[in-house]
């Protein structure tokens, strides 16, 4: 009976592992490069990156013993091995567990020190090399045993019995056999011993890379509101391509801000309660019976009391809980209008500009305004002459492409108020006779001041009565242009100042009443 031949891949594999490895390698260049590169010096690097991708993907990698590998493939095993040792894997899985395009990210990011690695290695990949041809004559001699077999059981006698010449034979080719198999892997676990130490080392830096660079691009998607539904189907290009976009993309560092004020307004819309007007300071009298104080309500469960309470609901003193501060949710459109003059790159403390935190929190009222399930509109503007507009509607999914084009644009010049707010005006009148829609939000974020005409203010205040929209004005890094008896004082209904760009809770009362 022949041995099992000798076995190529560290981790136990079955053929769906190999099925969802193929597909990954064939979709992706730069797998496909890094094996090339490997393979110029390490015959086995493409088996090799295969166990390194098992390793982040599979639930639990089970190693084969070294008795059953091919003595070309003792290294990778060794480096396998020391990988699976290291203390950082298990927070690397956390990201990669059944993920191949996150499993195969992490092979990328260990690419350079598996490239040191194997540099160690290379007396002992040399052995390993040896290794393989004198395995081949051990199966050479192991086939002469067989032959020697054949010719002394030929020789045999009647009584069974084969000539010592015959048997001379046989034993001389299964100890040369023999010999040359415990030749072969004493030498290359002798090479690869002496570089224990140093591959351990490498083995630690390597998954602390492939864990940094997982973490980063998760954060990443996490932070532009990509969630694993949508990652999960795009394809791997696809996928590769957007975070490479996300990477470079002019807010990319300030994606930690980004992710900070989505969390924000998750929270803040947790806290909200809807159809209520704000922070209770107290009891008044009125006819709201939304607001009706519970011991009110007793009297209706009594027959002769009824008409009471009817009375003094006709003349408005019921006792009703007293607030202020908030107004009602919006039910139309959420529109907001970001500055992108030259003066929203100047930077404020932490070194968070002005751009990058207007941005981050149009990107939040997005998520608001889906929760919601009211249409967004993003609204660039600078001079009277620059605006981009981009439409987000409701129950449809945020094309990511147009949401980064959203995100990255900046127009450059001077600022004009009219050209933005007549935009969003005009959109809300659409809304409203297409749809019948009213009460929409405009939230207006700048840092400059500079005045409307006359003729335009009256149409802005008729357009604010027939529409009934709430406009919401955030000055950043401009507390003057919030004064009173300021332009932006005399357009918005409820307006702000932001100083501390650091700060997210600056606009969190927002998150609670659109």
């Amino acid at each position: 009976m022949s041995a099992a031949a000798p076995e190529r891949h560290t981790v136990v594999v079955d053929r769906f592992d190999l099925i969802t490895w193929r597909d990954t390698y064939d979709q992706s260049a730069a797998l496909r490069d890094l094996a090339e590169e490997l393979g110029e010096h390490h015959p086995g690097a493409a088996d090799l990156l295969t166990d390194v991708f098992l390793t982040a993907y599979r639930h639990e990698p089970r190693l084969r013993e070294r008795a059953e590998m091919s003595p070309s493939r003792l290294v990778n095993h060794r480096i396998i091995t020391c990988l699976l040792e290291s203390p950082d894997l298990a927070e690397l899985r956390r990201e990669t567990l059944g993920d191949p395009y996150a499993a195969a990210m992490a092979v990328l990011a260990q690419a350079a020190t598996l490239r040191r690695m194997l540099g160690r290695f290379r007396s002992a990949r040399d052995q390993g090399e040896r290794a393989g041809r004198d395995r081949q004559d051990a199966e050479s001699a192991a086939e002469q045993v067989a032959e020697a077999l054949r010719l002394a059981a030929g020789a045999a006698d009647e009584h069974g019995t084969v000539p010592e010449s015959e048997a001379d034979a046989v034993r001389r080719a299964i100890g040369t056999a023999e010999s040359r198999a415990r030749q072969a892997a004493r030498a290359v676990a002798t090479a690869a011993a002496t570089e224990v130490p140093g591959i351990r080392a490498d083995a630690r830096s390597a998954v602390a890379e492939a864990v940094a660079a997982t973490r980063e691009e998760a954060a990443l998607m996490r932070a532009w509101g990509v969630g694993p539904g949508v990652l999960e189907r795009m394809p791997f290009d696809g996928r590769a391509g957007l975070a490479e976009r996300l990477r470079t993309s002019r807010l990319a560092q300030w994606a930690e801000l980004i992710g900070r004020f989505r969390q924000m307004a998750r929270g803040e819309r947790a806290r909200k309660v809807e159809n209520t007007a704000g922070e209770l300071i107290g009891v008044t009298l009125g006819d709201d019976l939304s607001r009706v104080v519970p011991s009110e309500l007793t009297g209706l469960g009594l027959p002769a009391m009824r008409a009471v309470f009817a009375a003094r609901h006709a003349a408005g003193e019921l006792m009703l809980y007293d607030s202020q501060g908030e107004q009602n949710t919006g039910r139309g459109a959420v529109i907001a209008c970001i500055d992108t003059s030259h003066s929203m790159y100047e930077a404020g403390p932490g070194g968070v500009t002005r751009e990058a935190w207007s941005k981050a929190c149009a990107l939040a009222l997005l998520d608001q305004a889906r929760h919601a399930e009211r249409d967004f509109v993003g609204i660039l503007f600078s001079a009277a002459d620059r605006i981009q507009v981009f439409r987000f509607p409701a129950g449809r999914s945020a094309d990511i492409s147009q949401l980064v084009d959203f995100a990255e644009t900046f127009l450059g010049g001077g600022t004009s108020y009219e050209t933005p707010l007549t935009a969003a005006m005009e959109l809300l009148r659409e809304e409203f006779d297409g749809a019948g829609g009213a009460r929409g939000d405009i939230v207006m974020i700048t840092d400059d001041e500079c005045e409307v005409g006359e003729a335009w203010m009256r149409s802005w205040n008729e357009a604010k009565r027939r529409l009934d929209f709430r406009v919401f004005g955030v000055a950043v890094g401009a507390p003057r242009a919030t004064e009173a008896g300021s332009v932006l004082d005399a357009l918005c209904d409820n307006l702000r100042s932001v100083e501390d760009l650091t700060d997210v809770h600056g606009a969190a009362d927002l998150f609670r009443v659109i």
